[in-house]
This record gives structure tokens, sequence and C-alpha cells, in this order.
């Protein structure tokens, strides 16, 4: 726990303590009854309402129409699935600024329902929800069916011997299993969905506003960095509660699981309503997730002969130093950065945490783990420089910061993906290969790893792309000459003119198609026979 620990308080808990102290601190003296006066206000009371809601709205949702998805690629097996698991990837990793305006293609005036049948959702908030499903649906699918692709079916086709329903079967025998994975799915979903930025920003306009919006409007806008820290507050506080039940309930019903080899539970669909089922889920896939992919591809080919592309080699000196499409080369490069940093840390605190023997405090850190999904990434960006920025750690000139960011981000995903597959771990195999003679790195190596390391992939996976569309902290703390994707697309978005326009839909092009070219690499590597266990 030594590392995860000291990485965090660095970098997290320094620059998020460092900003709230800025605000809430006049001349040495703390002003705390200026969190009263804020959240008694009836516009921020109204804020707070309205993000809860909508947050828990969007996960119940997300989890409605992805849960079936996750079967799906679970137990079924079908031409293009792994293409097809890399596609509904991709939404997860698109700045949140270019995929609202898709989505608002899609469903606001002029947009294509509007020309279809006349219908337009831009004014209600269900556009909301659905662009939350539309960015979250891949947390579900892939936290919850990577433990689902290794439940031993056998169980449940035992239930059904003894004279269970099929819906009984798996109400009383996978579902429980699965229960860890899918609280670990939802919460990641409602965490990214309590602190939405860029969907709310775009679709809801001024009519919805949750916290993340209004820290920005009172930093940006108003300039009122006292009250941008009081919000913080809450929604640190908010954040904690909720992260502290998931641990209490989740931990009370973790168990020992059979794992298997994925591949051995996969099968052709059988039968009426297993090809339904598929038929389903692939026509909410076409028109969820892929129609807002192919609205920005149509879109950046606007212009004759690829003209929106070729304007990505030139600087035009005015937004970047440097040519748009160099933003290409540092974002991977900064995400393999980012990815490493995130194993790394997360892999140490899942399997610190998965031990049975784990003290109280080491339990409590679970919950910690998770605060940097739900606290303000403008909180995290400004942080940076405010803290960063003397020695032994100044390092606002130097090139790791931006990857230290997004591994904030991506080392949650990492713990939340391998810590129910480490739970999940039979602890005689352990104490077996202990009682032979093992050491405790072998034990590791020879019984932990082969049965974890489709969920360390997997992990690594969520880390890279998340990497790749991480914009709320990289947006402060990337250099003119080194500009990220999702900061080149922002930058280009707010300038006028159909070629500006035209270059940041050509640029998240290239961002989807750099993100499904490396997870669908990632599913080949991640579907090689890992063993027999």
């Amino acid at each position: 726990m030594a590392l995860p620990v000291a990485f965090f308080a660095l970098f997290f808990a320094w620059p998020v303590a460092a900003i709230v102290a800025r605000g809430l601190k006049t001349d040495g003296a703390w002003h705390l009854g200026r969190i009263a006066d804020v959240v008694t206000q009836p516009d921020i009371r109204h804020v707070l309402w309205f993000t809860t809601w909508q947050a828990l709205a969007s996960t119940a949702l997300t989890l409605l129409l992805a849960l079936p998805a996750g079967y799906v690629f679970a137990r079924l097996d079908f031409p293009g699935k792994h293409l097809l698991r890399a596609v509904v990837t991709v939404p997860f990793v698109l700045p949140t600024v270019v995929a609202g305006s898709a989505f608002l293609a899609l469903v606001g005036r002029g947009g294509l329902l509007d020309e279809l049948w006349g219908v337009r959702l831009d004014t209600t908030v269900w556009a909301i929800l659905l662009a939350h499903v539309f960015f979250n649906f891949a947390v579900v699918v892939r936290t919850v069916g990577g433990l689902w692709a290794q439940l031993d079916p056998r169980q449940e086709e035992a239930a059904r011997m003894l004279g269970a329903s099929p819906l009984t079967a798996w109400r009383k025998v996978t579902l429980p299993a699965l229960a860890p994975a899918v609280a670990a799915a939802a919460l990641m979903v409602f965490l990214f969905t309590f602190t939405s930025f860029g969907v709310v920003q775009i679709l809801g306009g001024p009519t919805f506003s949750t916290l993340e919006v209004e820290i920005y409007r009172q930093t940006s806008e108003v300039f009122d960095l006292s009250t941008a820290a009081v919000l913080t507050l809450v929604q640190f506080a908010a954040v904690g509660a909720v992260l502290a039940v998931h641990a209490w309930t989740v931990r009370r019903r973790e168990t020992a699981l059979r794992l298997v080899d994925p591949k051995a539970t996969a099968r052709r669909p059988r039968g009426a309503g297993q090809w339904t089922l598929l038929a389903s889920v692939l026509a909410v896939v076409a028109l969820l997730l892929v129609l807002p992919l192919a609205v920005l591809v149509r879109r950046s080919l606007d212009a004759p002969g690829l003209g929106y592309y070729r304007a990505l080699t030139h600087a035009d000196g005015g937004t970047f130093l440097v040519a748009p499409v160099h933003a290409v080369w540092t974002s991977l490069e900064y995400a393999v950065a980012a990815t490493a940093i995130a194993v790394v840390i997360g892999g140490l605190a899942a399997a610190a945490l998965a031990r049975r023997d784990a003290g109280r405090l080491v339990r409590g850190f679970d919950a910690l783990l998770m605060l940097p999904l739900g606290v303000s990434a403008v909180t995290v960006g400004f942080g940076f420089l405010i803290a960063l920025d003397k020695p032994p750690l100044d390092l606002r000139q130097s090139w790791i910061l931006v990857p230290l960011a997004q591994a904030l981000v991506g080392a949650p995903f990492v713990v939340r993906t391998m810590l129910p597959v480490l739970r999940a771990v039979d602890v005689r195999l352990r104490e077996a290969a202990a009682v032979l003679g093992a050491s405790p790195w072998r034990v590791w190596r020879e019984v932990d790893l082969p049965l974890v390391r489709r969920a360390l992939l997997v992990a690594a996976g969520f880390a890279f792309a998340v990497s790749l569309g991480e914009f709320g902290a990289t947006v402060f703390i990337a250099r003119p000459d080194n500009p990220t994707l999702p900061v080149a697309v922002a930058r280009l978005l707010s300038r006028p003119g159909d070629l500006n326009y035209g270059q940041a839909m050509a640029l998240s092009t290239i961002l989807m198609v750099v993100c499904a070219a490396a997870l669908l690499i990632l599913e080949r590597l991640r579907t090689d026979r890992t063993g027999e266990f």
C-alpha cells in the first residue's frame, strides 16, 4: 500500500487541499461560515437536487441497457464480436464536448430525429440521460462482462437440473456472483454522471446544471473561487458517502468463485430467445453508440478532397504552436505513460485490498481510491498548477505532469476491474502453493497472475482509453507545444469558422480510429489462451 498511498497523497489530496484552501482561507483565517451561506442558496439547492437525480436515473438506465450486452459479450460467440467490443468502448474516450455536439446533431434542432419525425429532445432531460448511456455503456459491458465470462456456467446448469427456471437460476446463482462487479460498474457510472460537465453544458443549456458545471461557471465566469471551493467540498462529501456505503455493502457480499477459461463459456446463440437478445443488443449499439459516431465521421468529410484532414498538417500560428496532427502522437505517448503508472499503482492497491486479512485501514483506502472520479476535474487541474510549483515537486514544466493527471483517473478503473477477480480467487490455491514451498512472489506469478491476466489486460485497456480522452484536468496543464487530442479538439471548437470546426471533427475521427485500433489489438491479446484454471 505504500506506493499507492504516496501517489494519491501527493498528486490528489495535496492539489485538491491546496485549491480548497485558496478559496476558503484569507489572510491566514478560515471562513467556514461561507459553506452554510452557499449551500442554503435556492439555486445551489436546485443544482444539488438535479445533480443527484440525473446521476441516479442515468445509472439505472445504463444498467438496464448494458447488462444484456454484458451477457451477450460474455456468453455468446458471433462473427465480429471483438470488433464490436472495441466499437462499444470508443464513445467512452471521446471528449465530452465533441460527443455532446454529435448527440445534439441527432436530437437537437435540425438533427436527425427532427428531420425524420419532427422530434426534438435537446430541451428535455432525456437527451442528457441518453448521452450518459452513450458514454458509460462500455463501463458496464467490460466490468460486468469481464467477470461474467469467467463464471463457471455449470453452477447455473446444476440449478436448472434441480428444477429451477432459467430466470430463477440466474437470480439465485449468477446474479449473487456478479453482484460485486455490478456494484463496481454502477459506482463508476454514478460517479461519472454525478460529475458530468460537457454533456450537461451542451445538451442542458441554461435549464439544467450539475455541480461540475456550476464549479466551472463560478471559477471561469464569475471568478468566485470561494463558492467554487464550497461546491468542491460538497461534491467531495457526497462522493465520499457513496463510496463508504459501496465499500460496506459489497464487502459483505463477496465470496470465492470458481473461475474458468472465458473461451469455454462462449457459445453460438441457440434458440429464438438468444437470437432475439443478440439482435436487440446489436440494435441498441447501432442506434445509441454507432449512429452518433457516424455523424462525426460524416462531418469530418464535408470538405472536398479530405480538406479538413489535410489542414491538420499545417500550424496556423494561432491556436497551436505545432501542427494539430502532432496531438495524435502526443496523446499516444502520454496515454502509454499514464497506463503504465495506473497499472502499477492500481495493481498494487488491488493486490493489497484483495487480501482476506487486510486491516480496516487498508479496506478504507478502497473507497478513497475512487475519489478522483468524483472530484471536479477543474479543481484537480487548478490544484496541480497551485500545489506542484515549488521544489522538490516543481513539475509545471515537466511532460510527466499530464500522464500523472491522467493516471489519477485510470488507476481507479484498474482497481475496480481487478479487485472482484482477485477476491474471487480461492485462497486455498495460494495456501497449497505456499505449503509446497513457493515464495510469495512465485505464488503470485504461478497462481494469481494466470487467473487475473485477463482482468489486468481489461484494466490496462480502460486506463489507456481514459487517458486518451481525459480533458477536464489536462486542459489546464497541457503545454501549448504538446496539446493532447481532446485539448486540440476543444481549442478548435472554441474558434469560429467552418475550417476550425471541420478540423475538430477530423481530429475526433482520428481519435476514434486510434482508440478502436488500440482496443481491437487489446481484444486479440486478451482472448489468447491464458491457461486452464
